[in-house]
């Protein structure tokens, strides 16, 4: 029964040797042969090419949010959707009118991203 559970052990502890010893080799490499020459620049917080301007701690705007619901929203629907309609013959109506409540609920969250305002930009 062992023998069974030998290759799935070797693979684990293969893969956690190497997790573990490549980042601290690299780092210890890294100590002995890089140039450590740091200025004012490289030091700075980097924003697009762009000095930064405001504090890094600022709180976000809510459509921020709002425009993460709503890719949430339409990530669900789409990763649900396709497999669905793949097995919509085998699932019957069961199948077909649990999708189509799902699919009621994501029009309403639509609906309420709307209505905040998320989809208008200035």
């Amino acid at each position: 029964m062992g023998e069974l559970y030998f290759p799935i052990l070797l693979f684990i502890f293969v893969g956690a040797f190497f997790g573990v010893a490549l980042p601290v080799m690299g780092g210890v490499f890294s100590r002995f042969l890089k140039v450590h020459n740091p200025d004012s620049e490289k030091l700075s917080p980097y924003e697009c090419g762009f000095d930064p301007f405001e504090d890094a701690r600022m709180r976000f705007d809510v459509r921020y949010y709002l425009v993460a619901i709503l890719f949430i929203i339409f990530d669900l629907e789409i990763a649900f959707l396709f497999p669905w309609a793949v097995v919509l013959d085998d699932i019957g109506n069961f199948g077909f009118v649990s999708m189509i409540i799902f699919l009621t609920i994501l029009v309403v969250g639509f609906v309420y991203e709307w209505k905040k305002g998320a989809l208008e930009w200035d």
